[in-house]
């Protein structure tokens, strides 16, 4: 069967839905905060009320060029806002706010590994209602705190060939629209929503195949699994004598299968047409300089620098510049911090500091340890003072003080607790006599061949110094030590 699927080539595009970071709807004043008793953050303007005029929020436009300036994208100097025409019962208007033949970004592309994705077009829209099924065996519900609230739609090229290659696309969207401040990123709030289109044709074949668009995808991890599910659907239905239906299917998470809602729609189904309430979109060269000049450094750029300024292997690099707040933070350990010791402090954000981050779901502006007393842990290593394993323990305490807590500096830790690593070799020595008196016979073993030996002695040497013995000292005396006879 594998040889069957191995015949045909997946052909996906994926279409990104980001709610902006702006307090304020769209086209009215309303409140866009989450999670707001429902039908509150509500206005006469974004029910559509008749005699209403919305007026634009200028940061959706100024959010908008950031992503599309970001992406390389062409920026139309004028765009226009469109009705997209279609009755449901959380779209109170009966059309919603959007962009049509005119959006304001196009042309631009992403990058993931080596592979170039490319992005038709980037445009804004309003968010519809919220119908709610389950509260009740007989009817709906609606919810419209979210009509208006501003969206950008994020529609890329046919360019992916497989469901990792769209779930690379996605996380390099999401790291892109946090750094660049414009959207949380949050999926299980509904603030980056995704549907997929997806087709399948011979390898070798230059037409397209007839393409299903699979919604309800809440997670990167979902957009995955519908995708696997969708090729290999189609694929099978094409084998066994059938043919795909272009259509609109929904994903069911639980079953991990894809299942069709209704008939695919065509745009000309929706009646698109100008908005005549709202005026053109002009954006000139000095917004767009100035939206440009203002952009932070992008995560790509900085992975770059990572490898060459803390020369680090691409991995950390990638890992450490996940978000813009994790890699300041990385980058202020480092400012106090030789850099001979780089790569330990790398290990460290990423090992120890992570894990506190993801056992207790909290970003690592909520971390407790400050980067200061990060980097004066690390320097207590690199000067030889304290062990690794010492180091686990002194960064347990700091973890046990609040934020800003003078208790927390790891050199009091360490002084108070008495826990200063011990290089006097005529002390280690005098351990080591010991260890090798108290275990003749693994010492005869030692000097017999079975040098894999010396591990135990390490261990019991380190035990009877309480762990605070110099591990490079403890080795060399062990060796010069268990070789006289």
């Amino acid at each position: 069967m594998d040889s069957v699927y191995s015949k045909y080539e997946p052909v996906i595009g994926l279409e990104v839905h980001a709610q902006l970071k702006t307090k304020s709807k769209a086209f009215c004043s309303c409140s866009t905060e989450f999670n707001a008793p429902p039908n509150t953050n509500i206005c006469p303007v974004c029910l559509g009320h008749p005699g209403t005029l919305p007026v634009l929020n200028k940061n959706l436009v100024e959010f908008i060029l950031r992503l599309g300036t970001a992406t390389n994208c062409r920026i139309r100097e004028r765009s226009i806002f469109a009705r997209k025409n279609y009755f449901y019962p959380d779209l109170p208007k009966g059309y919603q706010v959007s962009q049509f033949d005119q959006p304001i970004c196009e042309h631009g592309k992403v990058a993931i590994g080596d592979k170039t994705i490319g992005i038709t077009r980037i445009h804004m829209e309003e968010d519809a209602g919220k119908s709610i099924h389950d509260m009740s065996t007989d009817e709906s519900l609606v919810d419209l705190n979210r009509c208006g609230v501003p969206l950008i739609e994020i529609v890329s090229e046919p360019d992916m060939r497989n469901s990792k290659e769209a779930y690379d696309y996605l996380t390099m969207l999401k790291q892109l629209v946090i750094y660049l401040d414009i959207c949380d990123g949050n999926m299980e709030e509904g603030s980056l929503r995704c549907d997929a289109n997806v087709s399948v044709r011979l390898k070798g074949a230059e037409k397209f195949g007839t393409k299903c668009e699979v919604k309800n995808l809440n997670s990167f991890r979902n957009v995955a699994d519908a995708l696997d599910y969708e090729i290999k659907r189609q694929i099978e239905l094409i084998e066994q004598g059938g043919e795909v239906i272009h259509q609109t299917m929904t994903f069911d998470a639980r079953n991990k299968a894809t299942i069709p809602m209704r008939s695919k729609e065509e745009a000309h189904d929706y009646r698109y047409f100008p908005e005549p309430d709202l005026v053109t979109v002009y954006v000139d060269e000095k917004w767009k300089k100035d939206v440009a000049s203002a952009l932070p450094e992008l995560p790509h750029i900085k992975i770059a620098r990572f490898i060459t300024e803390y020369q680090l292997p691409e991995y950390d690099a990638e890992v450490l510049t996940q978000s813009r707040e994790l890699a300041d933070y990385f980058e202020s350990v480092c400012k106090s911090i030789d850099k001979q010791s780089y790569k330990t402090a790398s290990n460290w954000v990423m090992g120890e500091v992570m894990r506190v981050l993801n056992e207790k779901k909290i970003s690592i502006s909520e971390f407790n340890i400050s980067s200061q007393n990060l980097a004066s842990l690390v320097k207590l290593i690199a000067d030889g003072k304290i062990s690794n394993n010492i180091a686990k323990e002194v960064y347990t305490e700091m973890l046990s003080k609040a934020k800003g807590d003078v208790g927390q500096n790891p050199e009091r830790i360490v002084t108070d607790k008495n826990l200063l690593q011990v290089t006097d070799t005529g002390e280690i020595e005098g351990i080591i006599k010991k260890i090798i008196a108290d275990n003749p016979k693994e010492a005869e073993r030692y000097r017999a061949g079975e040098t894999k030996l010396l591990g135990l002695f390490v261990g019991k040497v380190m035990k009877e110094s309480k762990g605070k013995a110099n591990p490079k000292t403890v080795n060399e005396l062990l060796t010069k030590n268990l070789g006289n006879n």
